[in-house]
């Protein structure tokens, strides 16, 4: 067990940016294959981005508070 946490310490480092991170995913994941969301394919690059950094800015911003 110690190991397999280790290794998701490594990869991950945090819940919040692995839930994200599938959240953002699964959402393109969707808008790639459902049609009504055709429209918006072009715009997948974009939303990726902007998901992956306000994941990363939450993270950031919960380390940053801490436990005072």
């Amino acid at each position: 067990m110690k190991v397999l946490k280790a290794i998701y310490n490594f990869i991950v480092g945090d819940m919040i940016i692995l839930v994200g991170v599938v959240i953002t995913m699964l959402v393109l994941v969707l808008i790639n294959n459902v049609s009504a969301l055709t429209p918006l394919r072009a715009a997948t690059g974009f939303l990726l981005v902007i998901a992956v950094l306000g994941v990363l800015t939450a993270t950031l911003y919960r380390e940053a508070r801490g436990k005072r």
